[in-house]
């Protein structure tokens, strides 16, 4: 691999200053754990750093080791010993490896806490039961970019990582065009969604206000259509799902930011109607357009924006229609990859089905084979299509096309119980 110039080593130092204190450190005991032996392994939950865990460990355990990171959720959660583990790390156990997961401390786009939290379960795991013989590193949706980012800055402990329709790449071009389209929807529906900058803290992306933007939808049709078009959704409920889950994270954010991080001026809107520019010309006229504060925009580039110096292999599965992660946000990321010189460990693969994260167990199992396949001297998986976890008679049936963003919790993070 090319060698670090002195300034990317410089920026990955500060980065890992900024979102992992205590890196090196010794392992930390959790606050609260309690272990349960069943027929199928080992489970242990806790508390460690402030955060609920959970470890599954199989019968027969293949001494692998395999750190999960959920997605993007609302609040935080806790895991309930009892209950069988649930969700995409599920189908890993028939590997026999061992799985270590973290809540994290907090809801919201939480890499600050996420990566080092994670990082501190890790140790903790190789403390207790010992080094293992491999680790890779496995995350779904906002868990997908923390495979990135975990690659790119202390890939040491890891094989490999598997990104599952990850939000992969700057968090700033992702952030910034869900903040666009919020913009642009109150330009065709005003005072439906709260202040774009004055999101309350309590807000939540919830039946009741996705009901509320649908019924806005309603008696307005070409608004609709319009939204329709520049998001690239297939349906009012799409739209009235995303732009809810769009307004919890736009207020997510300006908080962690302390002041507003996105800025619209220099964008040109275009494509609310394909066959007329007339459209994209009042929208552009009409839209309001907003400054990022200085401050707060470099909290948005920290958290995270990638170097490209991914260190490791790294297999990307996306669905081929995702209302609320790009299917084509990995690109700009891969170039990124290549300029650093890394192009031959990053492969993005897709799935042939609707639906953010809509990617069976068979699939992420075949995926996964691919992955360790690679990592152990095996052939670069081929991109383009997974093959040969396909079954079509249950294609359709994964998940609808445009789930609503408020199952998140459920989806993304579905081993954990909000607390109280």
């Amino acid at each position: 691999m090319p060698s670090a110039s002195p300034i990317a080593g410089l920026r990955a130092l500060l980065l890992c200053a900024l979102l992992l204190p205590g890196l090196y450190s010794q392992a930390q005991k959790p606050t609260t754990s309690q272990v349960l032996h069943t027929a199928q392994g080992l489970v242990e939950t806790g508390v460690l750093d402030g955060a609920a865990y959970r470890i599954d460990i199989p019968g027969g355990w293949n001494g692998g080791l395999v750190m999960y990171y959920h997605g993007y959720a609302q609040t935080v959660g806790t895991f309930h010993i009892q209950e069988k583990i649930a969700g995409h790390p599920a189908p890993l156990l028939e590997r026999h490896y061992a799985i270590a997961q973290s809540s994290y401390s907090l809801p919201g786009w939480a890499l600050p806490q996420a990566y080092p939290e994670t990082e501190s379960l890790r140790k903790y795991f190789v403390h207790k039961y010992g080094p293992p013989k491999e680790t890779y590193v496995v995350g779904s949706s906002m868990g997908g970019a923390l495979v990135m980012v975990t690659l790119e800055l202390n890939p040491r402990p890891y094989l490999g990582g598997l990104d599952l329709c990850g939000a992969v790449g700057p968090t700033i071009e992702s952030f910034e065009r869900r903040f666009s389209l919020r913009a642009a929807f109150d330009y065709y529906f005003p005072n439906v969604a709260p202040p774009i900058l004055q999101v309350p803290p309590d807000y939540l992306a919830n039946e009741a206000e996705r009901e509320k933007i649908a019924a806005a939808l309603r008696r307005n049709p070409a608004g609709a259509e319009a939204m329709r078009n520049l998001m690239g959704l297939h349906s009012d409920a799409g739209v009235a799902s995303d732009i809810a889950y769009f307004t919890y994270v736009i207020g997510d954010m300006t908080r962690r930011a302390g002041g507003n991080p996105f800025d619209n001026r220099n964008l040109l809107y275009t494509g609310s109607n394909p066959a007329d520019s007339k459209s994209d010309f009042a929208l552009n006229d009409g839209v309001r357009r907003y400054a990022a504060q200085p401050k707060a925009r470099q909290y948005l580039v920290r958290h995270y924006t990638p170097s490209g110096r991914l260190q490791k292999p790294m297999l990307a599965v996306h669905t081929l229609y995702d209302p609320i992660v790009q299917p084509g946000s990995l690109a700009q990321y891969d170039h990124l990859v290549q300029a650093a010189g890394f192009g031959e460990n990053l492969v993005q693969q897709y799935v042939k089905h609707e639906g953010h994260c809509a990617i069976s167990p068979d699939e992420i199992l075949h995926a996964f084979d691919e992955l360790v396949d690679w990592t152990h001297g095996g052939s670069r998986p081929e991109p383009g299509p997974l093959r040969g976890a396909e079954k079509p008679e249950k294609q359709d049936k994964a998940a609808p096309a445009d789930k609503p963003a408020a199952t998140l919790a459920r989806f993304e993070r579905p081993a954990l119980h909000p607390r109280p």
